[in-house]
């Protein structure tokens, strides 16, 4: 089942194996067992300290697997077959599980081993998606370092009816002792901040007492740890804080346009940039939201962030890259049927629409890509465009109309997504050269109309743009003496990766410029 190569490399990391682990399969009649079965055949061949047996139990779900420490309570459980996305972390698992350390920082490894309490937790993931792993991954590596935390992955697509029964309709969906507990990306860190009722009020105390940074960048995207590492490489005081490393690439599925890099995946560009960040002297703070900028009163005075738990932030020079998140579309029932139908990743929660019929509102190159995409999942799509015409690409509107099940409509404008027993069950939309209001019936609304700038916390102390993008100058200055911005929150044209990462490298030549010329007397 797995090829020359990847066995090759698993058997590299299988030899990292410390203590004897035991894999307790459960099987039915249908081809995933067989499937599943001839996978752990083979890793069990591959190491002296992995032994297989059946699960007699009909207690569990089938086809899945236990990845249990002989001897002891230490143990993970994978409902499906996790390949695709998830191999990674069906390699995590056996090497923790079997005793190797994880690269965790100890102070998030001390929080999770600090927690009482019994925690049952399932999370529901798709092999096509890029943002579970991480949850599967920290959920794991919890339950091997804490003896009251259990946690079994659930491929949605194989338990389709499980899925249904519990109205998954977003990937990752993670339930705590039998409840729905949180969708979406997490860290092992946000993860264990969350169970910990005390942790913002710690993280606040231990931020509050920071000294000035000559650096501090808000944001930790592509633009912030650019700006991040130029800043660290000049040997002055760097921090960053981020609400989520990494920021909207860690949403992306591929990305074929990085100069030098010919295809990669933003989960893994994420980590490479984090690591390269770590490499030099940077505080990084992680899951900090950014409330209020108070600019310095006067000249050699720093300026402040306040956080969103209550701690403060002072440097001399601060650069502003905070990003952009997903367009909403703004009609009654979209919030009210997010993740019950209305989602915004058509990698990640697509294979939980199998033989449905969904829309993709945008025309634009996501939208027509993800429409694609999902042709070759969903029973039906139907696309909507508010222009004329769609704005995508060439190549890429003449391989959408290529599809046989894909409808296209042009000029029309969303105006409700309409649901029934908490569900999505259609939506309305107004023709613009007629006048007409339709309804399409469907089970999923895919929305793809582009982004807005995270910078609501800024209005009123800068100066923004009539669409909310921070107002910079070539040399990425905002209308704050000391402030300066970077990336796709900014009024620069183009919000690519490669452009974001050149802004706030540029962004961070500056601050050290003003530095300079700014010295306190």
């Amino acid at each position: 089942m797995l090829d020359a190569n990847i066995k090759q490399q698993l058997n590299a990391y299988l030899e990292k194996l410390q203590q004897p682990i035991e894999l307790v399969a459960a099987y039915d009649d249908g081809p995933k067992s067989q499937e599943l079965r001839e996978l752990l055949e083979e890793i069990t061949s591959m190491s002296e300290k992995i032994s297989l047996r059946t699960e007699e139990s009909n207690d569990v779900r089938r086809p899945s697997f236990a990845i249990n420490r002989v001897g002891t309570d230490v143990g993970v459980r994978f409902a499906g077959i996790p390949m695709g996305h998830e191999f990674t972390s069906l390699v995590l698992a056996l090497l923790q599980v079997g005793g190797h350390p994880s690269k965790a920082s100890q102070e998030a490894i001390e929080q999770v081993q600090q927690l009482d309490g019994e925690f049952e937790f399932e999370t529901y993931f798709s092999l096509s998606c890029q943002n579970c792993p991480d949850v599967v991954q920290a959920l794991n590596l919890m339950s091997v370092l804490n003896p009251n935390i259990r946690h079994t992955s659930i491929d949605g697509a194989l338990f389709q009816d499980e899925v249904e029964k519990r109205e998954v309709m977003s990937v990752p969906s993670v339930y705590l002792n039998g409840e729905p507990w949180g969708q979406g990306r997490m860290t092992l860190e946000e993860i264990a901040a969350k169970l910990d009722t005390k942790s913002d009020e710690k993280e606040a105390e231990k931020i509050s007492q920071k000294d000035t940074f000559e650096v501090l960048v808000i944001g930790g995207g592509p633009a912030g740890s650019a700006a991040a590492i130029y800043a660290a490489r000049k040997g002055i005081a760097t921090g960053i804080a981020a609400e989520r490393f990494g920021g909207q690439v860690a949403d992306t599925m591929s990305i074929e346009n990085l100069i030098s890099v010919p295809y990669t995946e933003g989960p893994k560009l994420v980590a490479a940039m984090e690591q390269h960040v770590k490499d030099y002297d940077v505080d990084i703070m992680n899951m900090q939201v950014a409330e209020k900028l108070i600019p310095a009163a006067k000249r050699g005075e720093p300026h402040e962030v306040r956080l969103a738990n209550g701690a403060s932030l002072k440097a001399r020079t601060v650069v502003l890259s905070t990003g952009a998140r997903w367009r909403q579309l703004g009609v009654p029932g979209e919030d009210e049927y997010r993740n019950k139908g209305v989602a915004y990743c058509p990698h990640c929660d697509g294979p939980l629409f199998k033989g449905k019929h969904v829309a993709v509102i945008g025309g634009g190159n996501s939208g027509v890509e993800a429409a694609i995409d999902l042709a070759g999942l969903v029973g039906h799509v139907t696309l909507i465009e508010f222009g004329d015409e769609m704005r995508a690409d060439e190549v890429l509107q003449k391989k959408l109309r290529s599809l046989k099940n894909v409808d296209i409509i042009t000029s029309g404008q969303t105006t409700e997504v309409v649901g029934e027993n908490g569900r999505v069950s259609g939506l309305n939309y107004t023709d613009r050269k007629t006048g007409e209001n339709h309804h399409v019936v469907l089970e999923g609304v895919f929305v793809q109309i582009g982004l807005v700038p995270n910078t609501e916390w800024l209005k009123g102390d800068i100066e923004l743009s009539q669409h909310g993008e921070i107002i910079i100058n070539d040399r990425n200055e905002t209308s704050i003496p000391g402030v300066f911005a970077a990336g796709d929150a900014t009024t620069v044209p183009y919000k690519q990766i490669v452009i974001s990462m050149g802004e706030g490298s540029k962004a961070s030549l500056s601050a050290f410029d003003f530095l300079i010329r700014n010295s306190v007397e």
